[in-house]
């Protein structure tokens, strides 16, 4: 596992991070642990990836406040809340602030361990999209202002002659610019170029 993938415990029942850090080395899965919210967040810095399982109940900063916190910063770090049992109210307030999941104490080692495979393959994947965004972008900017105009108009649906008549030039030009925006893109086809352009306004 990359060492970005690192599961992050917060939780200030030193016995419940010794267990879960157990669990999780045995199941190969890299675990750091942290007795508190604050703990973690004076590591965040340093940290690079990977997906946080708190508590939500716990002493000074709660589970909740750290989401929001996290959330204010702008991190990407899924958030996995372990719950008491039957504690709803609590994971639906912690579902809205940005958790990915909870999971109600005394859980089923495999429950959580399902759950943390999950965040991280959602990490991954996100990253991913941002990346590709980001190639993307850059593609888009090379566009000269007419190249743009002329993907903007296809991205709206435009067919060829109302892109001419919008631009007031003529539609062979028109088909011109799209040939060489698609090259530019590296598209192979409208519908590709489309979904390029619609992957790069979703992630301004």
């Amino acid at each position: 596992m990359a060492s970005s993938e690192v599961v992050h415990v917060i939780d200030d029942d030193a016995d419940v991070r010794q267990s879960l850090a157990f669990l999780l080395s045995t199941a190969g899965i890299a675990v750091r642990v942290h007795e508190s919210a604050i703990a973690f967040l004076q590591a965040l810095p340093t940290i690079e990836g990977g997906c946080i399982v708190t508590d939500v109940r716990m002493p000074g900063m709660d589970g909740i406040a750290l989401q929001r916190r996290l959330k204010a910063d702008k991190s990407s770090i899924p958030v996995i809340v372990m719950t008491g049992h039957g504690d709803i109210a609590l994971a639906v307030e912690a579902m809205k602030a940005g958790a990915v999941d909870f999971i109600e104490k005394p859980f089923d080692d495999e429950v959580l361990l399902a759950a943390i495979k999950s965040a991280l393959a959602r990490r991954s994947a996100d990253r991913e999209r941002s990346t590709r965004a980001g190639e993307i972008r850059a593609r888009i900017k090379a566009l000269s202002e007419r190249e743009r105009q002329v993907l903007d108009g296809l991205v709206a649906g435009k067919p060829n002659k109302i892109i001419a008549y919008d631009l007031g030039i003529s539609p062979r030009t028109v088909e011109i610019y799209r040939a060489n925006v698609m090259t530019k893109m590296q598209a192979d086809s409208l519908s590709a170029l489309v979904r390029m352009a619609l992957l790069e306004a979703a992630s301004d």
